[in-house]
């Protein structure tokens, strides 16, 4: 497709960017923050990725940007409230505390436009292995990270062919039978504790996994990553949430030869 140009938002939810590791897809975010306007911004965890970085340092131009952007949104007035993940979790210390216009909470609640109230938390709590088992969960992290690498060079030689971004790690994911019923168990366990905390839904991150359902009663949504589906969570003007999917909306070739817009006039999108 074309320039998008700049589409409005009330809100936008972003979480498992991973900056500070190699299978994050900055640049096709960075093109996603350029094509957006918004009032609202919630980090919704794992923004960086502080487990990586303590076995090596890797921080290229384009993370750094990603960084910039978003302080800039905060200083031209976007609200920006960063709720920390497990992977960030040494941010939990700072809860409360402002950062350049970014304010640090360990969840929040938000109120859309049209009444309905979520609950906004990365989800690492309600995950037993994260939570008892710390040791599994960095050997899960090695491997994992492993298979975003091979998603990496798969989708470099894509890109070099010209086909569009494909997640070979999500994939995967969606054929195994026990991360299958690892999800399961974490959907249900976050919409549980949004109806023990009287909202509407709940909105959350860390597992990987684009959704929007009704579980029982309790909206729940989950925002994706920026790793293996590059996605973001939208809240349109009227209150209707959109999960968009950045890497089948744009195209690498787009990406390569598209300069940074600048003096677009902000258009909302057609419903």
């Amino acid at each position: 497709m074309g320039d998008p140009g700049i589409r409005r938002y009330r809100s936008v939810f972003l979480s498992d960017i991973h900056l500070g590791t190699r299978g994050c897809q900055a640049e096709l975010l960075l093109d996603f923050i350029r094509h957006m306007e918004c009032d609202q911004l919630y980090l919704v965890g794992d923004i960086v990725d502080g487990w990586k970085m303590k076995s090596g340092w890797y921080w290229p131009q384009a993370h750094n940007d990603v960084v910039q952007k978003i302080l800039r949104l905060a200083r031209k007035g976007v609200q920006v409230t960063y709720v920390p993940g497990n992977h960030d979790d040494r941010v939990r210390d700072f809860c409360g505390v402002h950062f350049g216009g970014v304010v640090v909470a360990r969840d929040a609640i938000h109120e859309t436009a049209d009444g309905r109230r979520f609950l906004v938390t990365h989800g690492d709590e309600f995950d037993g292995v994260v939570q008892h088992a710390r040791w599994l969960a960095f050997l899960g992290d090695w491997s994992y990270r492993a298979l975003l690498a091979a998603n990496t060079l798969t989708n470099r030689l894509r890109r070099r062919l010209g086909f569009g971004y494909w997640s070979f790690s999500a994939f995967l994911k969606t054929r195994v039978k026990n991360a299958l019923h690892f999800i399961e168990n974490f959907e249900q366990a976050v919409a549980e504790e949004a109806r023990r905390r009287g909202v509407d839904g709940v909105i959350c991150g860390h597992i990987h996994k684009a959704e929007m359902r009704d579980i029982d009663g309790i909206a729940y949504v989950n925002d994706g990553d920026w790793v293996e589906s590059c996605t973001a969570l939208v809240e349109h003007m009227d209150g209707r949430l959109e999960i968009l999917e950045w890497a089948k909306l744009r195209h690498w070739s787009v990406l390569d030869r598209a300069p940074a817009p600048s003096g677009n006039v902000p258009q909302p999108l057609a419903a």
